[in-house]
């Protein structure tokens, strides 16, 4: 019994699994399992938070493709010490970083290049898309009739004397984002993606 026994089949446990590769460089299952962790991505109540930290860093590898490209300049080094100190707060700061680095196999200095490549990600996108241009103002009192709830304060919606400058802001912001899911998109069709995740298993 005690030879059976030893025989009986033993789930084995998954340590690592490519999620996707992106023009050659692979996504893989610790590198979601860590953003998700330390908050580097953004998972919907709900959602099936593999798949969304997956599109997440899939969005991410083919900015940096055009970031390597265009090489904008290196983020000074307070700011990525700032960054990786804005991290260890968001997750209750000391020994918590150090246990999510642990357990993804991630060394604080792959950390610190993460961060240095999020900031030289972010000064590519302030570059191409940070200069939009004022809208009108009647498409700016459109947007504010149509997001009312965006303006309102205990249940009182404020004039547009005094949330016109809100709405511009929102509104050139919302434009800016599309220009970016757009130009997103046109990246995804020109770079070869093979996801390998499927959901739920």
């Amino acid at each position: 019994m005690l030879v059976l026994g030893s025989l009986a089949p033993v789930r084995a446990e998954v340590i690592e699994r490519i999620l996707a590769v992106v023009s050659g460089a692979l996504v893989l299952q610790s590198d979601a399992e860590a953003a998700i962790k330390l908050g580097l991505v953004t998972v919907p109540p709900g959602a099936d938070r593999l798949q969304a930290a997956l599109d997440q860093l899939i969005e991410r590898q083919l900015m940096l493709i055009e970031v390597d490209r265009y090489g904008p300049p290196e983020p000074p080094l307070s700011e990525v010490d700032v960054s990786v100190r804005e991290i260890d707060q968001r997750i209750g700061s000391g020994e918590r970083m150090n246990a999510i680095l642990r357990e993804s196999g991630m060394t604080v200095d792959q950390l610190r290049l993460r961060v240095r490549d999020d900031l030289r990600i972010r000064s590519y996108l302030l570059q191409r898309f940070g200069n939009q241009p004022v809208p009108p103002e009647d498409e700016i009192v459109q947007y504010y009739r149509t997001h009312e709830r965006e303006f309102t304060r205990d249940g009182v919606v404020r004039p547009f004397s005094e949330a016109g400058i809100q709405a511009r802001d929102a509104l050139i912001a919302e434009r800016r984002s599309q220009l970016i899911r757009e130009w997103l998109a046109g990246l995804r069709r020109r770079t070869d993606i093979n996801v390998l995740y499927l959901p739920g298993r």
